[in-house]
C-alpha cells in the first residue's frame, strides 16, 4: 500500500510538472497576428480572425498597427471598434504590440497600455515559451529603453528554452542582411538563446537567418500590400501559426483563403530575403529574360560611354 502512495505521489508530481510547461509539456500551438494598418483593407481582418480562432491557438500575439491613428481626438474610438473583432474569440489570451500606427504621441501611448492592459515593454511565458515584447513603434531604430528591457528581462528568464523577441518595426533588417552580428538586439539574443525575432511593419513575408536566430517580417494581416503585391513576392493577407512540441518549434504560415487570398500554406525556409526562394517556373524565365536585358542594356550603357 506505502509503496503505491508513492508512486502515486511521483505521478502526481510528475503531472504537475508537465503543466507548469516543462520541456516534456504536451503540445500546443498560438498564432503570430500581422499588421491590420496603415491603410487597412476591409474585411480582411475580420477574416484573418475568422480563419485563425478555428485552429485554436493557446494564445495570439500581434506585431503592431491594430489601429490606423494619427489623431489623438478618434484614437480611442478606434481602440473600442477594433478590439470588438477579437472580443468575439472569449477565451482566447491576446497580446498587443506597439506599432507606429498605435503610437505617435503621450496621448496615444497611455491609451495602448489601457487598451493593452499592458506597459509598452513588456513579457509573458505560457509553458516552456517565453515572449518578449519590444517597443519601436516610434524609432526606426531599438530604443535605449527597449533595450535595457530586453537585457532585464532575458536575464530573469535565463531558463526558459524557448524564446520569442517581437516588435513592430523591424530594426534588426539590415544589419541582419548584411551578416553584421554586432548590434545590440542580436548580441542579446544570442546571449539568453532566443532562437527567433519576429516583426512586422513591411507587409511583407521574409526570412533570415543569422548565427542561428531566425529572423522574420511577417505578412499583412489587413494592411495594405505594396510593390508588386504577389504573392511569391511576399506580399499576401494571412496569419501564422506557431507549433511547440517541447523545444521543436514550427511555423505554418497560413495565406488567407478566398475572398482575401488563395489559401496557400508555407514555412519559413520556403521564404528568403527576395519573397519566395522557389518561385512558379513561369515567373523564374521572365526574371531570367529580364536579368539578360538589364546585363545586355547596361554593357550596351558601357559600350557606348568608352
Amino acid at each position: 500500500m506505502r509503496r503505491t502512495a508513492i508512486a502515486l505521489l511521483f505521478g502526481i508530481l510528475a503531472l504537475g510538472s508537465v503543466r507548469a510547461g516543462s520541456p516534456g509539456s504536451d503540445p500546443f500551438q498560438f498564432a503570430i497576428v500581422g499588421d491590420r494598418t496603415g491603410e487597412p483593407q476591409p474585411h480582411v481582418y475580420e477574416q484573418v480572425w475568422r480563419e485563425m480562432a478555428a485552429e485554436h491557438p493557446a494564445f495570439a500575439v500581434t506585431v503592431g498597427d491594430t489601429i490606423q491613428g494619427g489623431n489623438d481626438s478618434t484614437a480611442e474610438q478606434e481602440w473600442n471598434a477594433v478590439l470588438k473583432v477579437s472580443a468575439q474569440y472569449k477565451g482566447l489570451a491576446f497580446y498587443l504590440t506597439p506599432g507606429n500606427h498605435d503610437i505617435w504621441s503621450r496621448a496615444s501611448e497611455e491609451l495602448f497600455k489601457k487598451y493593452a492592459k499592458r506597459p509598452v515593454n513588456y513579457s509573458f511565458d505560457f509553458r516552456n515559451v517565453h515572449v518578449t515584447v519590444l517597443d519601436n513603434s516610434r524609432s526606426e531604430q531599438c530604443p535605449p529603453a527597449a533595450l535595457d528591457f530586453l537585457e532585464r528581462d532575458l536575464k530573469a528568464h535565463s531558463t526558459q528554452p524557448v524564446k520569442f523577441i517581437v516588435s513592430h518595426r523591424p530594426s534588426w533588417l539590415i544589419p541582419v542582411l548584411f551578416g553584421n552580428s554586432g548590434f545590440s538586439l542580436h548580441r542579446l539574443a544570442k546571449q539568453y538563446g532566443v532562437k527567433y525575432v519576429i516583426a512586422g511593419h513591411l507587409h511583407e513575408m521574409l526570412h533570415f537567418e543569422l548565427d542561428g536566430i531566425t529572423y522574420l517580417s511577417m505578412p499583412s494581416a489587413g494592411g495594405h500590400l505594396r510593390a508588386s503585391k504577389k504573392y511569391w513576392d511576399g506580399w499576401f493577407f494571412g496569419h501564422t501559426i506557431v507549433q511547440v512540441r517541447g523545444n521543436d518549434v514550427r511555423f505554418r504560415i497560413q495565406e488567407c483563403k478566398s475572398p482575401a487570398g488563395k489559401g496557400r500554406v508555407s514555412t519559413p525556409a520556403d521564404w528568403g530575403v527576395n519573397g519566395l526562394r522557389a518561385k512558379p517556373a513561369a515567373l523564374r524565365a521572365k526574371q531570367t529574360v529580364s536579368s539578360n536585358d538589364v546585363t545586355a542594356k547596361t554593357r550596351g550603357s558601357r559600350h557606348r560611354l568608352r
